[in-house]
């Protein structure tokens, strides 16, 4: 079974040969982790054991666009880097929407019905479609971006007490996901990954009202669209934090997999009682405390404990709850790995 298989046959609740692998990592982990398994592939997941290859595209692109201590995103978005004890990260300085609501009659996304942007999705999915499960990946697909170009407390307020203005708004940058998202779908992705943060770690960020007002049939529009062009494509949905107030309407409006049921905010072993064959989980790996700062035995007993619960009937893909971030030792990300592979066998009868 090569890994386009156990995905497909996971996601349709079915047991494969074993649970499917995947990881993302920030670019000095990503350094690090070419070092250990060298150049030989063009995604470094497939060197280092993932069964799934994410292809990017949109607002998600714009983190580390540039590798200079200030940039502009192809959004317009003034990003600065900022460094701590393990390595760099960028954060958005300044909204090119802020202050001034007409500047949005004249503002302009960038252009998804651009065919060059493609063409590297177009090589993974030559070089990997055959044998690797293909993931189209739009995530800050809708209320990120909204909230970048505008300032998120201004966009808050927005929803509230400015309406016609944020409907506006969200209208205008949902177009790139849902080009981008059939572009995608027309180059043979098996699923598109759609998202916005509305969690903490304590609950929903805005009101499921608000959420039912602006995201919900924004959602329903993107994904009806998507599932006409390919009734197989199976659709991801990315929210960090606690989203379960959602969960039933996402399902309702035709998501098929969660992403990345945060640990910390999120109880893995719960969501997978709750939803049973009707929501697949992609994720839940603590990445907070059990996988920088644990030791390796710590990583292994998470792991075994995650296939343990969650695994059964399929519906499971085991990853680390987001990208793996630079504090995070090498060998607790190979421990990790060799868990995942040796744990996650499926028993047949």
């Amino acid at each position: 079974m090569n890994s386009k298989e156990r995905v497909k046959v996971s996601l349709a609740f079915e047991e494969p040969d074993r649970v499917p692998i995947s990881a993302t990592y920030v670019p000095e982990i990503a350094q690090r982790l070419r070092e250990v398994v060298g150049e030989q592939e063009l995604d470094l997941g497939v060197a280092m054991g993932n069964d799934m290859i994410l292809t990017g595209h949109g607002f998600s692109m714009s983190y580390y666009y540039k590798d200079t201590d200030v940039y502009y995103c192809e959004w317009g978005v003034k990003w600065q880097r900022f460094n701590n004890n393990y390595g760099s990260y960028w954060e958005i300085v300044e909204h090119p929407l802020a202050g001034d609501d007409s500047k949005l009659n004249s503002y302009k996304i960038p252009d998804p019905y651009d065919d060059q942007r493609y063409n590297p999705s177009r090589k993974i999915i030559e070089t990997y479609g055959h044998d690797y499960w293909i993931v189209g990946s739009i995530p800050c697909t809708i209320f990120e971006v909204a909230w970048a170009l505008r300032g998120l407390d201004t966009l808050m307020m927005d929803m509230v007490l400015n309406k016609d203005y944020a409907h506006a708004l969200m209208d205008k940058v949902m177009e790139f996901p849902l080009v981008a998202g059939k572009k995608l779908i027309e180059l043979g992705v098996d699923m598109l990954w759609t998202g916005d943060d509305v969690g903490m770690q304590t609950g929903m960020m805005i009101s499921p009202e608000l959420w039912r007002e602006f995201l919900k049939p924004r959602y329903a529009k993107l994904y009806s669209e998507f599932k006409q062009l390919n009734p197989n494509i199976k659709i991801a949905y990315h929210s960090d934090g606690n989203c379960e107030a959602i969960l039933d309407e996402m399902y309702e409006i035709g998501l098929d997999v969660i992403n990345p049921i945060q640990p910390k905010a999120m109880n893995p072993s719960y969501i997978k009682r709750r939803y049973g064959k009707k929501l697949a989980m992609w994720g839940t790996l603590d990445i907070q405390e059990i996988l920088p700062f644990g030791s390796t035995a710590d990583v292994r007993t998470e792991v075994k404990r995650l296939i343990d619960e969650c695994a059964p009937g399929g519906g499971f893909i085991l990853a680390p709850a987001h990208n793996i971030q630079a504090d995070t030792p090498v060998e607790n990300i190979l421990a990790f790995y060799q868990a995942a592979r040796e744990f996650g066998e499926y028993k047949k009868s």
